[in-house]
């Protein structure tokens, strides 16, 4: 019986020393990747997107998106006039824009606003706000806006 209950003592041990190292070889860090990294896609040498007022909105998309997020990055004021301001200075005629209004009904700032361009029967539409910008092209609706909803007036 002695011999029995002596192994038993040193089988447990081991089974559990077994089991925690098995559970433990998940924690163990990985290799580093072998593999050379891939050249970023925005690499200096890329060309600079241009206005072209005669293309459709998805042919300026990536100008749209270029001053946009310059002006995000820069810093400038996240209000609905200074985005539109930027978008004039760009080239973009402020007459073809529409912003939704940045001041809620009970003038605290709006977490998002909307803004577009009409190109023809197409519309650039950019937000930004608390999700970050986005944007994207889309046809002119039926209405010949841009933006669905209320609109603050351009008349500055």
């Amino acid at each position: 019986m002695r011999r029995v209950e002596t192994l038993q003592r040193a089988v447990v041990p081991v089974a559990v020393l077994t089991a925690l190292v098995v559970a433990l070889a998940g924690c163990a860090p990985k290799p580093a990747p072998t593999s050379t990294p891939k050249p970023s896609s925005s690499s200096s040498s890329a060309p600079k997107p241009t206005l072209d007022l005669k293309g459709t909105a998805k042919d300026n998309l990536a100008y749209f998106n270029y001053v946009n997020k310059n002006f995000i990055d820069d810093g400038g004021d996240l209000s609905g006039r200074p985005f539109i301001d930027n978008l004039v200075k760009a080239g973009f005629p402020k007459a073809d824009m529409e912003v939704t209004p940045d001041r809620t009904t009970v003038n605290l700032a709006a977490d998002n606003i909307s803004f577009s361009v009409r190109l023809g029967k197409t519309c650039l539409i950019g937000q930004y706000g608390n999700t970050g910008y986005s944007s994207t092209a889309q046809k002119l609706l039926s209405t010949g806006k841009c933006l669905v909803g209320t609109t603050r007036t351009i008349d500055w």
